[in-house]
C-alpha cells in the first residue's frame, strides 16, 4: 500500500504509523460515568467495512499527522489531508 503524503508525495506504507479511527472523541475521564464509557469505547466499538476516516503519522519522513480516508474492504487510499486543516508547516501555505 502507498500513501500520497501531502508533503512529501507518495510514500511506501513502512513510512507510516497507523493510530487509528479519526472519528473518535475520547470520553471525559472526569465524568461520573468514565469508566464504563472507556469500556464502550475501548472493548465495543465497531469495525467498518468500506470507506473509513484513519489517523497516520508519517514517522519515518515529514512527521506529519495525517487523515487517510481508505476503503477496508480493498485498501484503497480515497483521500489524504492533513489532519489539522488549519496546520501549516514552513514555507507550505
Amino acid at each position: 500500500m502507498r500513501i500520497q503524503c501531502p508533503f512529501c508525495g507518495e510514500r511506501d506504507l513502512s513510512e507510516f504509523v497507523y493510530h487509528g479511527d479519526a472519528g473518535v472523541v475520547r470520553p471525559d475521564p472526569h465524568a461520573a460515568d468514565a469508566p464504563a464509557r472507556f469500556f464502550d469505547e475501548v472493548y465495543l466499538r465497531s469495525n467498518p467495512a468500506g470507506p473509513h476516516e484513519e489517523l497516520w503519522y508519517h514517522g519515518s519522513g515529514c512527521r506529519s499527522w495525517l487523515r487517510v480516508r481508505r476503503n477496508t474492504r480493498t485498501h484503497e487510499i480515497l483521500s489524504v489531508a492533513f489532519a489539522n486543516a488549519g496546520f501549516a508547516r514552513m514555507g507550505m501555505e
